[in-house]
């Protein structure tokens, strides 16, 4: 019976997941990858395969069914005891957004790891407390089930110092209120691909554009800066997120506008950005789509913003082998590519226009100086990679 992983990646209502075998190949091998939707309220099930053929769907319950974390879990593993009975799934991985200072790899989780975890709920709000909901409703299902964490900040754990300071007093420095980074686990793999892509280039900017974006500097595989810093508000203007913004207006908002914490919570995470912006909507696609020109504005603003980080992690890098295009927006939006290519061509980036617009996956031309690139993320699977890891060392 070959020995399986299952990777969690959990929201506040839902459950993303997918199933990979580990038969000794090179890298875990996918099987399904599917969600549970609705938590909550109206829950909804489907599965693929991994030619993305879809093998299952549910969307009728009980009347009255509203199923939690523990339910969706439990469902989840009865189904894949149905349908994949040669696999015997052997551990589980979570994506874990915060890991803080402490965690800079993938951990096995106990008690201690959970109890740690919890402290740094306030600066993943968004986030961690459904990825830690998930980690305790398996351990309720599956009690003897290994758990691994797998962090987003924990890859850039390898920034130099100064990138990871704000110019506050020591005492706040060392208590924790510092730059973290995140998206590590999409930008991990990303350093993981480019040895076979782009081997030569040695100082890049990976851009991971999608309802939540960031970029960040990779050199020799290694992030040394990004865009997100002490919470994944930072950086550039997301889905519903503001982005880097002067913090004179959250005093201001405070003070003459009086704002609390949970309104300026609401505002910051859910209620800005391109949806705040556009007034349309927080999804590229529908601006791309729509003739409202505060639809274009958001667009433009997006993009203007990519491309002044851009030249600001060019800088911290001292120069740009490569960039590259990630996630949702990053992978099939060509339109953005291109203006973003466009903003970037005092730095040698040459758009090749038919290849971008095929989406790749190299989408600047051949003399292109700085060559651009679009590398789908699998952050699924580097999240398998680090459960077989962190188990064999176990």
């Amino acid at each position: 019976m070959a020995q399986g992983i299952l990777v969690i990646n959990a929201g506040s209502s839902s459950v993303k997941f997918a199933v990979f075998t580990d038969g000794g190949q090179p890298e875990p091998k996918l099987l399904f990858k599917g969600q549970m939707e609705g938590l909550g309220s109206d829950p909804s099930f489907q599965v693929r395969d991994a030619t993305g053929r879809k093998i299952d769907e549910r969307d009728e319950w009980p009347r009255g069914s509203t199923l939690n974390h523990v339910g969706a879990l439990r469902y989840i593993r009865s189904w894949l005891g149905d349908w994949a009975g040669n696999v015997k799934i052997g551990a589980a991985g979570h994506r874990v957004v915060h890991g803080g200072l402490d965690y800079d790899r993938a951990v096995r989780i106990d008690e201690g790891v959970i109890a740690d975890l919890e402290q740094l709920i306030p600066l993943a709000p968004l986030h961690q407390p459904h990825n830690l909901a998930a980690i305790r409703a398996l351990a309720e299902v599956a009690p003897k089930l290994p758990q691994v964490a797998c962090f987003d900040t924990a890859f850039h754990r390898t920034q130099p110092r100064v990138a990871q300071l704000f110019a506050l007093p020591k005492a706040l420095t060392e208590s924790g209120v510092r730059r973290y980074g995140f998206h590590g686990l999409s930008y991990e793999y990303i350093a993981h691909r480019l040895p076979d892509i782009v081997p030569e280039a040695r100082k890049v900017v990976v851009a991971h554009l999608g309802s939540g974006a960031s970029l960040c500097a990779l050199q020799d595989g290694r992030s040394i800066e990004s865009t997100m810093g002490f919470t994944a508000v930072d950086g550039l203007p997301m889905g519903t997120r503001t982005g880097a913004m002067d913090p004179g207006v959250v005093l201001y908002l405070m003070q003459e506008r009086g704002y609390d914490a949970k309104t300026l919570e609401k505002l910051l995470y859910k209620e800005s950005g391109l949806l705040g912006v556009s007034g349309v909507s927080n999804d590229m696609r529908d601006l791309l789509e729509s003739d409202d020109p505060a639809a274009a504005e958001a667009v433009d603003l997006f993009v203007y913003h990519i491309g002044k980080h851009l030249g600001a992690l060019a800088g911290a890098l001292e120069g740009l082998d490569a960039l590259v295009f990630t996630a949702g927006i990053g992978e099939n939006a060509p339109i953005v590519r291109k203006k973003v290519c466009q903003r970037a061509e005092w730095l040698g980036i040459r758009l090749d226009e038919e290849s971008n617009s095929q989406g790749g996956p190299r989408v600047s031309t051949l003399d292109s100086p700085v060559p651009a690139w679009v590398i789908p993320t699998n952050e699924e699977l580097m999240i398998a990679l680090h459960v077989r890891d962190e188990l064999r060392l176990a």
